[in-house]
């Protein structure tokens, strides 16, 4: 069994990475789990632990999906959380333009099912999970710095492919390693 997502793997411009930092500091007195730089991404879909016979077909579907899909230009945009104000769970980043996101995540769940996979009926929501919260000593000093951090955004970078990640748990957080990437068909100029 290995523990399997797709995703678009993100490099964030030193302007974005600056203001990730100035976030993390203003936030460092609260017990928050944050993702390390070098492995952000845009979860696609998330499988969960799989059957090691699965991924051929896994794979099979991923590469149909992405033959079709034209490379976009992706850009973080904006920082939110999930949960409640008085119970915040995960500080994401949400992502532009979300219409060429959503369509490729259904395009995914979708081929996919037509696979035999079970799909959760969870809603969509693009984004960039920054940090999971595991508690909160001071909620309206948090719900300041989320405000004042609300216009986070980053340059635009294109998004080229999508990858099959394993995620291994360790103590020290998940190391991703890549199981096989699938390039999208290219724009033409």
């Amino acid at each position: 069994m290995k523990r399997l997502f797709v995703a678009i793997k993100t490099e964030p411009d030193l302007v974005f990475l600056q203001k990730y930092g100035e976030l993390r500091a203003a936030l460092r007195h609260e017990s928050i789990k944050w993702v390390q730089e070098q492995s952000v991404h845009v979860t696609l879909h998330f499988f969960g632990e799989t059957d090691e016979q699965r991924i051929p077909l896994i794979c099979k579907t991923l590469k149909e999906v992405a033959e079709t899909t034209n490379s976009f230009m992706l850009r973080l945009e904006g920082l939110g959380i999930f949960g409640s104000v008085y119970a915040p769970r995960v500080i994401w980043t949400g992502l532009a333009p979300q219409k060429e996101i959503l369509e490729l995540m259904k395009r995914v769940k979708a081929g996919l099912a037509a696979s035999g996979f079970e799909i959760d009926q969870q809603n969509l929501v693009p984004h960039l999970t920054l940090g999971r919260i595991k508690m909160l000593q001071d909620k309206v000093l948090f719900q300041r710095v989320i405000e004042r951090y609300k216009d986070l955004s980053s340059a635009g970078e294109m998004a080229g492919k999508m990858i099959l990640f394993e995620s291994i748990l360790k103590p020290s957080g998940p190391v991703y390693t890549v199981q096989q990437a699938f390039p999208f068909k290219h724009q033409s100029p």
